[in-house]
């Protein structure tokens, strides 16, 4: 298995991490009503505020990047591109997705956004390769 496709994993799990953060913090809440409740996790993220609410936003927007450098990473492959070039890209999108992530949790707007299309970049990078 390539580099790049271990990227994808870690991409996929990247989302999982940001939401367990938020899910273990509130483990140590002393409002019962607020730790996490896996009976109704619905319920609990609906209630969520401050880092936590933007940790299941980034969860969200984690998830949504997804398909783009899947997509981006199997057609690079595909089209024979030079792997350690595929290889370099996807580990610059685990390395910015993570900075997105910590942007999002330090609730800086405007870094975030410029990190995102440094994400997209990458994809887009990916994509001309194949």
């Amino acid at each position: 298995m390539t580099i790049a496709n271990w990227t994808i994993l870690g991409a996929c799990m990247l989302p999982v991490v940001t939401m367990g953060l938020a899910k273990a913090a509130s483990v140590r809440l002393p409002d019962r009503k607020a730790r996490y409740d896996n009976n109704h996790p619905r319920d609990w993220e609906a209630k969520l505020t401050g880092w936590q609410a933007r940790a299941y936003a980034a969860q969200n927007n984690g998830f949504e990047a997804l398909p783009l450098f899947i997509a981006a990473v199997i057609l690079a492959q595909q089209a024979h591109a030079e792997q350690g070039r595929i290889d370099l890209l996807a580990l610059s999108f685990i390395g910015i997705r993570i900075a997105y992530v910590a942007a999002y949790l330090a609730d800086i707007g405007t870094l975030r956004s410029l990190i995102w299309g440094a994400g997209l970049a990458t994809n887009i990078a990916l994509l001309a390769m194949a």
